[in-house]
C-alpha cells in the first residue's frame, strides 16, 4: 500500500490558507466490493497538491520544447497552453499502444531532522528528463533513465518554474541550507537559473525589500525573464543574471506573482485582508512596464494565471467553491485592452479543475486551453455500471462563456483529466479501475473523438506507483510516446518497507 503523505514540513504556510486542507491517505483502488456502492470520496483523491505549496509557493514544473514552445508539449500536468485553433498536433498513435516501464527512480533518503521534504519540479528537452530531488536538481536520459548530471543545492527546493527559455534554462527558488531540529526553516530566498541541457547553475540571487532579503512564493519564466513574487512585492532577472526590477519598499501595492510562457502577467495585490483589490496585468517581460490590466471585483483574495496567451484567470470569488478546488470562476481577458470577454461560472461540486492562487499563482491542475476554449473535467458521478464512477471532459467557449455541447467521456470505472494541447488537439490522462493501468489519450478538437496513444502495465507492483502520483498530487509529462510521472514530495521511510519512488517513466513501441 502507498503510503499517507505526511504533514505539511515545518516551514509550509497553514493548510486552510490558499491551500487545499491537509492531505489524505492515499490508497490504490480497490476491487469493487457488494456490499455498498464505492463512496465517492474514497475514489476521489484529495488535493495533496496543495501539499506541494512548499515552503511558500511553487508551481508546477513546467519546461517548454523547443520543438514546440507554443503547446508546452513537454510541460508537466497544470495550466492550459493556448495553442490555436487549427494548428497541427504533433502527437500519433503508436501501432503498439501497451507501455512498458522505462525506469524508476527510487525515492531520495531525508534528514533525520526532516520527517518529510520537498521535491517540486520537473522538465523534459529533447535530451534530457531533469527531475528535483532532495536538495538538488537530477539530469536523467529520458529513455533508459541513467543519469546525466546533478546540481546539488544547499536546501530544499521550494517552487519550481512551469516554463524554459527556449535554451531550455529554468529557474527555481530554495532555502539557502537544510532543516536541522532547531531550525527547520531557512526561509526560501534564493533564486537561481538552471541550464537543463549543460547540468549546471547559471547564478544565484536574492531580492530585498530596502535592505531586508526577503522569501519569495513563487517563480516563473516568460521569454528570457525569470520573475518571482512575494507578499513583499514582485522581482525580475534576465536569464543571464542581471537585475530588472525589485520591489519598492514604499509601494502600497505589490506583485503577488507571476505567470509565464507567451507573455508575462502579474497579480497585483491592493488593500488588506477582506477589502483586497487584485489586478490582473499584462506586462512588458524586461522593463516591467504595464501593458494592460484588468481590476478584479473588490474583496476577491487570490487569483491564479491559467494561461497568458489568451488571458485566462481563475478565482474563487468570494470563497464560494467551497470544496478547496480554488476555482468557482474563470474569467476570460483581452490581453491588448484588459478588457474581460467573458466570465465562466465553473462551480467546484460540478468541475474538478484545482487551482490555489493565494501565493503559487500559476498553480492549476486538470485543466486545460486551446482552440480559444478551456476543457475542463466534470466531478465523478455514478456510471452505468453497479459500483463504478466516471466523469467526461468538456469545453466552455472563452469569447461567449457558453458550453460547447460536446463532451469525452471517461468510460465506466475511468477518471479523465486534461494534460495539455497538442496543435488543435487535447492530451488527457486517463486513471483506471483497480485492475488496469492508466491511459493517454488524443481528443480530437472537432469531433471529441478520443484515440488510445498508450495504456500502461496492469501488475499490481506497477498499478501501485501510477496510483501514488496521479494528476491531483503528482507531476506528469507526456511527450514522443514517453508519460513521466513523478513525485512531490519525499517522506522518511515507512515502517512497513518496500521501496517508494520519486519518478516512474513509461514508454510505447
Amino acid at each position: 500500500m502507498t503510503q499517507p503523505p505526511p504533514p505539511p514540513p515545518p516551514n509550509h504556510p497553514p493548510y486552510g490558507y490558499g491551500y487545499p486542507q491537509q492531505p489524505q491517505p492515499v490508497y490504490p483502488p480497490q476491487p469493487p466490493t457488494p456490499k455498498r456502492k464505492l463512496n465517492a470520496q474514497a475514489v476521489i483523491i484529495v488535493s495533496a497538491v496543495a501539499a506541494i505549496a512548499l515552503i511558500i509557493g511553487g508551481g508546477v514544473w513546467y519546461s517548454s520544447s523547443k520543438n514546440s514552445q507554443s503547446d508546452d508539449k513537454n510541460n508537466a500536468t497544470g495550466t492550459g497552453t493556448g495553442a490555436t485553433s487549427g494548428s497541427t498536433p504533433d502527437t500519433k498513435a503508436p501501432a503498439d499502444t501497451a507501455s512498458k516501464v522505462l525506469f524508476q527512480v527510487p525515492e531520495p533518503a531525508i534528514g533525520a531532522d526532516e520527517n518529510s521534504a520537498t521535491v517540486v519540479g520537473s522538465w523534459l528537452t529533447d535530451s534530457v528528463y531533469a527531475k528535483s530531488g532532495h536538495a538538488e536538481i537530477v539530469g536523467y536520459d529520458p529513455e533508459k533513465g541513467t543519469k546525466l548530471w546533478t546540481v546539488p543545492l544547499p536546501g530544499p527546493v521550494c517552487a519550481a518554474s512551469r516554463h524554459t527559455t527556449d535554451s531550455d534554462q529554468t529557474a527555481i527558488v530554495y532555502e539557502p541550507a537544510m532543516p536541522t531540529k532547531d531550525k527547520p526553516s531557512h526561509g526560501c530566498s534564493q533564486v537561481a537559473a538552471i541550464d537543463l541541457d549543460a547540468g549546471k547553475q547559471l547564478w544565484t540571487r536574492t531580492v530585498k525589500s530596502g535592505d531586508q532579503v526577503i522569501n519569495l512564493n513563487n517563480v516563473t519564466i516568460s521569454a528570457n525573464t525569470v520573475a518571482v513574487g512575494s507578499t513583499s512585492g514582485g522581482a525580475a532577472f534576465d536569464i543571464t543574471g542581471k537585475a530588472l526590477w525589485a520591489p519598492k519598499p514604499t509601494d502600497t501595492c505589490y506583485d503577488a506573482g507571476y505567470g509565464g510562457g507567451e507573455k508575462l502577467v502579474a497579480v497585483r495585490k491592493c488593500g488588506a485582508y477582506g477589502a483586497r483589490q487584485l489586478d490582473i496585468q499584462t506586462i512588458d517581460p524586461v522593463s516591467g512596464k504595464v501593458l494592460s490590466e484588468y481590476a478584479m471585483a473588490k474583496g476577491i483574495e487570490g487569483a491564479s494565471i491559467v494561461t497568458t496567451n489568451p488571458l485566462v484567470v481563475a478565482a474563487d470569488v468570494n470563497r464560494s467553491a467551497g470544496d478547496g478546488s480554488g476555482i468557482s470562476d474563470i474569467f476570460s481577458i483581452d490581453n491588448k485592452t484588459g478588457q474581460l470577454r467573458t466570465k465562466i461560472s465553473v462551480p467546484g461540486d460540478k468541475y474538478a479543475a484545482e487551482c490555489e492562487g493565494i501565493t503559487r499563482i500559476e498553480y492549476c491542475t486538470k485543466l486545460a486551453v486551446g482552440n480559444d476554449r478551456i476543457y475542463l473535467p466534470t466531478e465523478d458521478h455514478d456510471g452505468t455500471g453497479e459500483y463504478s464512477k466516471t466523469n467526461e471532459i468538456v469545453a466552455f467557449d472563452l469569447a461567449t462563456g457558453k458550453l460547447d455541447g460536446q463532451r469525452a467521456d471517461a468510460g465506466d470505472g475511468w477518471t479523465i483529466s486534461p494534460l495539455r494541447m497538442d496543435g488543435g488537439n487535447l492530451i488527457a490522462y486517463k486513471r483506471p479501475p483497480y485492475d488496469k493501468g492508466g491511459q493517454v489519450v488524443s481528443i480530437d478538437a472537432g469531433t471529441f473523438a478520443q484515440t488510445k496513444l498508450m495504456e500502461n502495465p496492469a501488475t499490481k507492483a506497477v498499478r501501485e506507483v501510477e496510483f501514488s502520483m496521479q494528476p491531483e498530487f503528482a507531476e506528469l509529462i507526456y511527450a514522443d510516446g514517453r508519460l513521466y510521472m513523478s513525485q512531490v514530495f519525499a517522506h522518511k521511510p515507512s515502517s512497513t518497507g518496500g521501496t517508494r519512488y520519486l519518478a516512474i517513466a513509461y514508454g510505447t513501441g
